[in-house]
């Protein structure tokens, strides 16, 4: 199934880049960087382009993505698409930086998969350890307050 919104994490060693958003819906909390998929967009386009739009890095490739999807509370299925880039330690990128999204800024991985943690969207811890330690693709199920996984090669 095709969502409509894109989440990218990229990770360089311990760390990944997160976005405090200035916007709803999720203002004033740590994501990914990511977006809406426009037009004809694969999922993967659209992920490449937010990444170069919101940090001027520019991917050629993601090491892991996937799709999060949940019944919402009308019942119908929502979800997003995930991604997961590992950038070369060479690569020098000063935080924090004021963009028209919010701020960018590195932050550890231990401190975004605390699950006690506020700061962050509640499903991230459950399915970011499946994308930061298995390449290839994932599907997640979102259900009270936990992930039901499904690894993949087959992408939907």
């Amino acid at each position: 199934m095709k969502f409509k919104y894109t989440v990218c994490f990229l990770k360089q060693g311990n760390r990944i880049l997160m976005l405090n958003r200035e916007k709803a819906p999720i203002m004033g909390i740590w994501n990914g960087v990511g977006g809406k998929i426009e037009g004809n967009e694969s999922p993967v386009q659209a992920a490449l382009r937010e990444v170069w739009e919101e940090t001027g890095i520019r991917l050629n490739h993601f090491f892991s993505e996937g799709v999060v999807e949940w019944t919402t509370s009308n019942g119908s299925v929502d979800g997003i698409h995930v991604f997961l880039a590992v950038l070369d330690q060479s690569l020098d990128y000063p935080t924090p930086i004021k963009t028209r999204e919010g701020i960018l800024d590195w932050k550890k991985i231990d401190w975004i998969l605390d699950a006690n943690n506020l700061g962050i969207p509640e499903k991230v811890p459950h399915y970011l350890p499946f994308l930061l330690n298995d390449e290839g693709y994932h599907a997640f199920h979102y259900k009270a307050g936990g992930i039901i996984y499904e690894k993949s090669e087959d992408r939907e």
